[in-house]
């Protein structure tokens, strides 16, 4: 693998996520200040203090229970176990993440936890239509979010986001609550036009920050993927069959069909981009080492879908 460009990527990806914290606290800190001044900064501080130490180590279980998981144990499916203690051991964590199965008709899988105790949801559709091969690039993929503590980043970003909503919130208010007073008892404020501006839209400025950052950590968690099987391509065709399955019958008959957002307002890097990353990452000569027998051998007991309504009646 191209130790030039691995690290001219690692380094980029680091720089990237600093500024971009550092922005988000910065217009989190500044909505803060101009409405209650020192103590709007320490309010923002004490909020990224909670999403950093608190919020990955609390959160996870309820998450999985609002997706109704379920372990998959070792016995259901001991190639999967193989594959996520091999990684895990390479990504140097304490122990493997726990395997969770889910119900979804999309091809799906996120991690949840931190580093000392985690686990990987993944969606029946993905065990059902991803390759062996390219499960591994997932399964590396999610690992290298916990490995890579990106899981308290974007914890941290999403506290600091919803802070600066309530900052937002708050002026709103305040403003409105002025309106009557200036009305009816001709009291005269004294209005700082751009920093009510600047408050009134630092939601969604901070929005765009952690945005950015979100998509900043998915082109580390590839590289580290590509590192820890030794096959870049197995996590490229992944991402080709997992945006190729998202377009669904309508791209075919009408192409150019659910094109996506601008880029800017998307949590995910354009996939194109990550495959040219990830092909540019390709070895000399290709992995061997995950030559296990296909999963489809092994039965995981299904996740009853709770019924949903539509015209004309219930589907499940």
């Amino acid at each position: 693998m191209n130790r030039a460009i691995r690290r001219s990527h690692r380094w980029l990806n680091r720089l990237q996520t600093v500024l971009l914290v550092a922005a988000l606290l910065g217009i989190c800190a500044l909505a803060g200040s101009l409405l209650f001044g020192d103590d709007g900064i320490w309010m923002a501080l004490a909020a990224a203090g909670f999403g950093l130490l608190i919020t990955p180590s609390t959160a996870w279980r309820l998450t999985l229970s609002f997706y109704r998981a379920r372990p998959i144990y070792p016995q259901e499916a001991p190639v999967l176990w193989q594959m996520l203690e091999t990684l895990a051991e390479r990504a140097e964590l304490p122990s493997a993440p726990t395997p969770y199965f889910f119900p979804s008709p999309v091809i799906n899988a996120f991690a949840v936890g931190s580093r000392k105790q985690s686990a990987i949801a993944l969606s029946d559709s993905l065990l059902q239509r991803l390759s062996t091969r390219e499960l591994a690039g997932v399964l590396a993929h999610e690992i290298s979010h916990i490995a890579n503590n990106d899981l308290r980043v974007m914890s941290l970003a999403d506290a600091v986001s919803r802070i600066t909503a309530v900052f937002a919130s708050l002026g709103q208010l305040f403003l409105l609550l002025s309106i009557p007073a200036m009305l009816l008892a001709d009291v005269v404020f004294e209005f700082n036009w751009p920093a009510i501006l600047l408050l009134l839209f630092s939601p969604h400025l901070a929005l765009l920050a952690q945005l950015g950052l979100s998509r900043t950590r998915e082109y580390d968690a590839d590289l580290n993927a590509a590192l820890l099987t030794g096959d870049p391509l197995g996590l490229a065709q992944a991402l080709a069959h997992i945006e190729q399955a998202s377009k669904g019958w309508l791209a075919v008959l009408f192409p150019g069909w659910g094109n996506p957002e601008p880029s800017w307002l998307r949590t995910h890097p354009p996939t194109e981009e990550r495959i040219r990353r990830l092909q540019a990452l390709m070895p000399a000569a290709p992995s061997h080492w995950l030559d296990y027998a296909p999963l489809l051998g092994y039965r995981v007991t299904p996740v009853r879908r709770a019924p949903r309504w539509r015209i004309g009646g219930l589907w499940r």
